[in-house]
């Protein structure tokens, strides 16, 4: 029979996941850091299993600066998501540092490796959490209708990266302790599991950005000094006269365009007055045009999610129960025009 490790397996999965971004061509662009961190981890779980699954011990030392290039493409994938300025300020150096420095301690204090990645991990997780402290709000180069399962994302991708720190101190524990015996299965396969967390939080995460805006659209942001009724009586004109809330690649960073309104001022002050994040207020009126359509017009309750400008019938369900309290078929059925 022929054996088959398990990182290949791995390996295959994600490889699935990285076809089906590459499937959506209009996408692709915007998507490349969630695509080469997909890539990567292809890359990794291949490489495990030929060291741990056939005994190449030569890929040991190619190993650990391949990991020690995911944490940094974690970051750069999740601050895709964000079109602010300054969260791009680091970047560069924040991604090819890592690989340095482990590239470094494979010559100078191989000793090292091992307590440099597991700081490496939970440092990116932290820089990770931090980055989304604020919020779903924080990646306002997401949908609206996908900037909550990215966010939720970008959490289950911290704990990734310190589930990988966890497996490291293991095999750290292992070699003490019981002089490596379980190294084999710590590496080759435990550690297969973070590997595959982070492929499945890139793909959620990457189905979240919007398309690329056309240019004819991407107007200058201008700073205002108006309060917060002010900032979301603007907003709420842009929805209800240009009915702005239909567009399902909407963000908080287009919203703030045409409003002319910084979007820290607008997720700010819809924050304060109406005590929910935007993704919330901009899906209320979603799902006031969905109801309009369920109680006037014979389509599908799957037309009705399209046409107000959900993507996913999962988010469209959640966001029509927390408005409604009911499901969009039973709201039809209480609610319809006779």
């Amino acid at each position: 029979m022929i054996f088959v490790p398990l990182p290949f397996v791995v390996a295959l999965l994600l490889l699935i996941l990285l076809v089906v971004l590459l499937r959506n061509a209009e996408q692709t662009k915007g998507n490349r850091p969630f695509l080469a961190l997909i890539a990567l981890c292809v890359m990794q779980s291949i490489i495990l299993g030929l060291r741990w699954g056939y005994g190449m011990a030569e890929l040991r030392f190619v190993l650990p600066i391949i990991a020690a290039c995911v944490p940094p493409l974690v970051l750069a994938s999740f601050r895709s998501l964000i079109d602010r300025d300054e969260a791009r300020d680091d970047a560069v150096w924040l991604q090819a540092l890592p690989p340095v420095i482990m590239t470094v301690l494979l010559f100078v204090a191989p000793g090292l490796i091992d307590v440099a990645l597991m700081s490496l991990f939970v440092g990116y997780a932290v820089a990770l959490l931090r980055l989304g402290r604020t919020g779903p709000d924080a990646l306002d180069g997401a949908r609206f209708d996908g900037a909550v399962a990215a966010h939720r994302a970008m959490i289950i991708a911290a704990f990734s990266l310190c589930l990988s720190a966890s497996f490291d101190l293991l095999v750290v524990l292992d070699v003490e302790w019981r002089n490596g015996a379980g190294i084999a299965f710590l590496v080759g396969n435990a550690n297969l599991l973070g590997l595959l967390l982070i492929g499945l939080t890139a793909l959620v995460a990457a189905r979240a950005r919007a398309l690329p805006e056309p240019l004819a659209q991407a107007e200058q942001a201008t700073s205002t000094a108006a309060q917060d009724r002010d900032v979301i009586d603007r907003v709420d004109r842009l929805l209800n006269e240009h009915r702005l809330f239909l567009d399902e690649n909407l963000t908080l960073s287009r919203l703030a365009r045409r409003a002319g309104v910084p979007a820290r001022q607008i997720s700010g002050a819809i924050n304060r007055l109406a005590g929910k994040n935007v993704s919330q207020y901009i899906n209320e009126f979603r799902i006031a045009e969905a109801c309009r359509l369920l109680r006037q017009t014979d389509g599908s309750v799957t037309a009705a999610m399209l046409e107000s400008g959900f993507q996913t019938k999962s988010n469209f369900n959640r966001e029509f129960r927390r408005v409604t309290t009911l499901s969009p078929a039973t709201w039809r059925d209480q609610n319809r025009a006779t």
